[in-house]
């Protein structure tokens, strides 16, 4: 096993953490059985250990399971406690990358460590510099500390959302955890359906933060802290946020080699970081840019074989890149694995499903993902490095480089209309469309430029406002009350356009696509579907430093013509050949579309059409019904629809029914 040398003193766990504080009660007694059941319903993020601790006089309690990753020993075990004098304690959830620096500028200045950990570094950090200390620390994380002089609790989530954390308040009382159901396991909830977020789920295929599709239960924000005092009092502070910077010193006359060169430092430096570990370590491969840089970024770095991981498709082939995946590999002499998967694996693996995702992330890739890190996991690879965040920060996707043409040549023209002209403009251009395009995603765009609304609400919008009209039923439509998702979109457009006036609209792309879609969609599944194999995941590109340099380059570096990434792609020349940076882009997908046309189509049809939740009377079934057979003949493609709706309907049964 090779070893990052730069981390012989580092501690770092995948874990699941929890905890309860009666805040609101002059006498109270934390149940240590209720604690460790918060905390066992969810061992699959820490097979490793586990630890609970009862403090503030019996009104608090903290819960831990580990995974262990880097010293191995009972050293790392949690709850923590920092100095006797101070009383602060901690469950922490994740790595700190440079701990091994903050630690010797500790010890000089008089800090005195009892372990080996990156836990314990975070104690001492906190204890000199209140909550100042989550700026020094680079890495992700979850943390909840306890503050016995301040007589406040804190919760902590790290800057791009890479690691999950929950919380319920009320009645005097905070719960909080890594995944909802250990806070469900608490007999004072009743789960019940927050009919808000799922209008927002059917937009996004997931809730924005801070909502869950739980009343009551809420999930922090990327980038945020949560400040709770003995009153109950809460304080939400946001520590970091995507936008692109307020003066950059990256500009269309800067050195093209020299962005290159620096995209490259960071990239390798960042893939150096998490190959911290004391345990086996990979890459998922996909054979495409990104999985591909991390192989070779890797690969330079060891003196043995890179353990790589690719997933496809036994009943759809056409969406294989296994050929791809398997070049690579040879390409870096990995010690490469597979595994197929078909429509029965697929079927098999629901219940399971609903299970570890906790509330609806309808993203088909969650099935694929799943197998590969059970593949990983199988073959004793415990920690993993993913591509997620590639395509956001350099702007990859072909919808980015679509939209951004779509506004430069026509709508940035016709949002200076007067509001009348626009409305009579949409009205006009709505009857061609429906006439000459069965396409909802353009019927969506013309309304929204007849309504004034943004031209750009994310890159999976699955369904879009026009499409939920028909969705709702008239009683859910009553009591939304007019209730549109642009609500989520236009918060944070209101806050770069207030804090960054000068952005362009690529750059406003970017930040709603890191603080929606990226966080809550793309690393939350990766989470869990990772940690449902007892495997951690690794996101070199959403390195901080590296996020913060790509958010500072201008547009003509990120596009030129019809496509994007080209910043990125040159940067990486140097380690791989133009046949794999400048080939189509295909995405790693699932074959969702398939999946409702195949063998599996009508068990997965009676899934949703005879679901309890149909009593609720939130949804029109006969348009439902409708959506199945249209997609069944080939007539129209509403596979993703299709699986939002079961699994939300699977979440209803599981969960609420």
């Amino acid at each position: 096993m090779i070893v990052n040398p730069k981390s012989e003193i580092r501690n770092a766990d995948m874990c699941g953490i929890c905890g309860i504080w009666e805040y609101g009660a002059a006498n109270a007694q934390i149940d240590i059985g209720l604690l460790e059941c918060m905390r066992d319903t969810m061992p699959h993020r820490g097979p490793d250990d586990s630890g609970a601790t009862i403090l503030d006089a019996g009104r608090l309690g903290l819960g831990f399971r580990r995974l262990a990753i880097v010293d191995l020993s009972p050293a790392g075990n949690q709850p923590m406690r920092g100095c006797a004098e101070q009383n602060v304690w901690i469950v922490f959830n994740g790595e700190i990358y440079n701990h091994a620096k903050l630690r010797k500028g500790l010890e000089e200045r008089g800090h005195k460590y009892a372990s080996r950990t990156d836990t314990e570094t975070i104690l001492h950090l906190y204890e000199e510099l209140g909550l100042d200390f989550v700026n020094e620390i680079d890495g992700d994380f979850a943390i909840a500390i306890w503050d016995a002089a301040r007589d406040q609790l804190l919760l902590v989530r790290d800057r791009v959302g890479v690691k999950p954390l929950y919380f319920h308040q009320e009645g005097g009382r905070l719960i909080f955890a890594s995944e909802i159901k250990a806070i469900l396991a608490h007999p004072s909830l009743t789960p019940q359906m927050n009919e808000d977020a799922l209008y927002h789920y059917l937009s996004f295929l997931t809730t924005p933060a801070p909502h869950t599709l739980f009343q009551s239960i809420r999930k922090l924000p990327a980038g945020h802290m949560l400040v709770i005092d003995r009153k109950g009092e809460s304080r939400l502070i946001q520590y970091w946020d995507a936008l692109p910077p307020a003066t950059s010193t990256v500009t269309e006359e800067s050195s093209d080699a020299a962005q290159r060169a620096e995209i490259l430092r960071l990239l390798r430096d960042s893939v150096e970081k998490r190959m911290m570990s004391d345990v086996p370590f990979g890459v998922f491969l996909s054979g495409g840019v990104d999985s591909s840089a991390n192989v070779a970024l890797m690969a330079e770095q060891m003196s043995r074989p890179v353990d790589t991981f690719t997933v496809g498709f036994r009943d759809h082939e056409e969406l294989n890149e296994l050929e791809a995946a398997r070049e690579i590999a040879r390409r870096f002499g990995t010690n490469h694995h597979e595994v197929l998967i078909g429509e029965k694996e697929m079927q098999s693996f629901l219940p399971e499903l609903i299970f570890h995702q906790d509330e609806p992330l309808a993203d088909p890739v969650c099935v694929p993902l799943y197998y590969v890190s059970k593949l990983a996991h199988e073959s004793g690879t415990i920690v993993i490095q993913v591509g997620e965040g590639s395509d956001e920060i350099f702007s990859g996707y072909d919808k980015y480089v679509k939209y951004l043409s779509l506004y430069e040549n026509f709508w940035q023209y016709a949002e200076r209309m007067p509001r009348l002209a626009r409305r009579a403009v949409s009205t006009a251009a709505r009857s061609l469309v429906e006439k000459t395009m069965k396409n909802s995603e353009a019927t969506e765009l013309v309304r929204r430029l007849g309504a004034n609304e943004a031209l750009f609400w994310g890159a999976a919008i699955v369904f879009d406002e026009t499409l939920k009209a028909s969705l709702l039923s008239s009683n859910l439509r009553r009591s939304l009350n007019g209730l549109s998702s642009y609500s989520v979109v236009l918060e944070h457009l209101d806050r770069v356009a207030l804090e960054r006036p000068d952005s362009d609209f690529l750059a406003q792309m970017t930040y709603l696509e890191l603080k929606l879609r990226l966080p809550e969609l793309l690393l939350m599944r990766v989470d869990k579907m990772t940690m449902a194999t007892s495997v951690e995941a690794r996101v070199p590109f959403l390195d901080h430093h590296l996020v913060e340099f790509a958010l500072s380059l201008p547009r003509s570096l990120k596009v030129e013509g019809k496509s994007g990434k080209h910043i990125l792609k040159r940067a990486l020349e140097e380690i791989l050949p133009p046949d794999v940076l400048y080939k189509r882009k295909r995405g790693f997908g699932a074959p969702v579309e398939g999946w409702f046309r195949g063998p599996a189509a009508s068990a997965l049809e009676a899934q949703v059409m005879s679901s309890s939740l149909r009593k609720r009377d939130l949804f029109d079934y006969n348009f439902i019904a409708r959506l199945f057979a249209e997609h069944r003949r080939g007539a129209r493609n509403w596979g993703f629809q299709l699986w939002a709706l079961l699994n939300l309907s699977l979440w209803y049964e599981r969960w609420i029914k």
